[in-house]
């Protein structure tokens, strides 16, 4: 019962950091990445559907994505959809594929994107230690039913702490790495 505590605990603290990366992907970086694309929804026969299931997505250099449609008449829907992202893009079409130039970022916007990714990590890292203080919240709950011993209770939030320290270190790695790729230019 004692180690459900932990392993619950770390769990759901490697749960916010595969949110943490999905949201890292999402952040533009002035190169052409598919991923930028992730959650947009084209409307197929009435039902939203993923673009990637509706279109082959490419990018043939890294300032361009092309959206190349399986059905020819969904390129003004997939451009409609792009544009109601938000993303800050500006689609074009020939008729036949969907063409998205990543223009380059200027400085402002690059420090915008950081302060961004900085608040993006400063959520997960709050995550965490939320995830933390639920799993001693539960330790020291066993310790007044008597269900674990006192020693038990002080390793099992050493264990936590422990657990807590190596995933936040890992946000402020992967923020860095992020970070990195942002401000090259």
């Amino acid at each position: 019962m004692a180690g459900n505590v932990v392993d619950s605990c770390k769990q759901n603290m490697e749960k916010r950091i595969k949110g943490f990366d999905a949201d890292l992907l999402k952040v533009r970086t002035g190169r052409a990445s598919i991923s930028l694309l992730d959650g947009i929804k084209v409307d197929y026969y009435g039902t939203p559907t993923p673009l990637n299931q509706v279109a082959t997505l490419t990018t043939p250099d890294a300032r361009t994505i092309t959206v190349a449609p399986y059905e020819k008449k969904l390129i003004q829907d997939i451009e409609k959809s792009i544009m109601k992202a938000d993303l800050g893009i500006q689609p074009t079409n020939d008729g036949n594929v969907v063409r998205i130039p990543i223009p380059a970022l200027t400085e402002e916007r690059r420090k915008d994107i950081v302060k961004n990714l900085k608040k993006l990590a400063e959520e997960a890292k709050v995550a965490i230690r939320n995830i933390r203080r639920d799993a001693n919240d539960e330790v020291k709950k066993q310790l007044k039913d008597k269900v674990i011993s006192e020693d038990d209770g002080k390793r099992l939030e050493a264990d936590v702490q422990k657990h807590t320290d190596g995933f936040i270190k890992q946000i402020d790695e992967r923020l860095a790495k992020k970070e990195q790729e942002v401000m090259k230019v």
